[in-house]
Parts: C-alpha cells; structure tokens; sequence
C-alpha cells in the first residue's frame, strides 16, 4: 500500500509564490525552455489548472516571473548605487550585481527567449523597473544632464550581451573572462570623473 503524501493547503499568495519560486529556479537550472506550467507545478506538487488560474498561460508565468525578478533586482542595485555614491562601496559592485542578474540570476537568458518567442511586452515589467530606478536615483541631480540615462544604458547591454556571448567572446579573443565586468566599471568610473 503506498501512502500518498499530504498536500498542505496554500493560500493564493503563497501558491503562487511557491510557483515564481520554483519558476525562478527552473530557469537557472534548466534555462527559460524549461519554464513551463507543467514543469513548475511538478515542481511545487499543484496541478496544471492550479497555475493556469493564477497567470492564465506560460507566457503569463514567465512575465510574472520577470517582474518579480525585475523588483528585486533593481532593489539590490538601487541599494548598491547609493552606497557608491556615499563612498560606502565602488562601482564595481553595482556592476557585479548587474552582470549577475543578467547571467547567474538566469535574467539574459529569459529576456532574450521572450523576445524569440515573440513576447516582447513582458520585458516591459523590467524596463519600468530600470526606467523607475533612474529616476530615483536622478532626483536631485541636472534634468539636463542624461548621463545616468547614458551610464544605464551602457550597463544593462554590456551585462545583457556579457550574459549571452561574453564568455564565447572572452575566449575567442584571448581574453580573460570578466573583462567585460572591468570594462563597465571602468566606464562608470570615467563617468564619475567627468561629473
């Protein structure tokens, strides 16, 4: 006689962080292919319909998944960024937690399966995140003078592009592999220097 295990009843919030939970760590594991309904309810022990009710479809999880990555993401660096701007840390840290993001955290490699599947407005949850972010960190400085604009922008590619190609480039140009890394905090420091 085999016993079945006893499920413990999740509330809807918990079910469904449960589900990002899992979704998050497919992702990383697996890559973004492997993030699927199926998948992540075998995962938490919920069946297919359960998730389908609270994102709607896979494509509904995976923006979920993205705007709970983009919070906390953009929380850590927000923090990062202010303790470099106190003298607290250097830019290195912000760009650490950036290229992180994009390559360990498994966000590159999501953002860029959304776009090839033609799902381009669940990027928008990490876009606004970013955008809100900029503007945070802008207040109190020139409206005129873009150069955090320029400074994130210049990040968030190198770090997106270190995510996809950076360690293939690093190799086939002889290079050590966190180039990419020393060259953007290089940037930002310039950026300083300039202010």
């Amino acid at each position: 006689m085999s016993i079945t295990p006893i499920r413990k009843r999740l509330s809807p919030a918990e079910s469904r962080d449960a589900a990002l939970e899992a979704a998050r760590d497919l992702l990383v594991e697996f890559g973004p292919q492997a993030v699927t309904l199926k998948a992540v309810a075998a995962r938490i022990g919920r069946t297919h319909a359960n998730l389908l009710h609270h994102f709607g479809s896979a494509a509904g999880l995976q923006k979920a998944l993205i705007a709970t990555m983009a919070g906390r993401i953009v929380g850590e660096i927000g923090e990062a960024v202010v303790r470099a701007r106190t003298g607290d840390q250097g830019p290195q840290e912000v760009v650490d937690l950036t290229f992180d993001a994009f390559d360990r955290g498994g966000a590159g490699a999501l953002a860029s399966w959304m776009i090839l599947s033609g799902n381009e407005d669940a990027l928008d949850p990490i876009l606004n995140a970013i955008h809100d972010l900029v503007d945070r960190l802008a207040e109190g400085h020139d409206s005129d003078d873009l150069s955090i604009h320029d400074e994130t922008l210049q990040l968030v590619l190198m770090a997106l592009g270190d995510a996809l190609l950076g360690g293939a480039m690093a190799k086939a140009l002889g290079l050590p592999r966190e180039r990419a890394r020393a060259l953007a905090a290089r940037g930002l420091m310039a950026g300083r220097k300039s202010e």
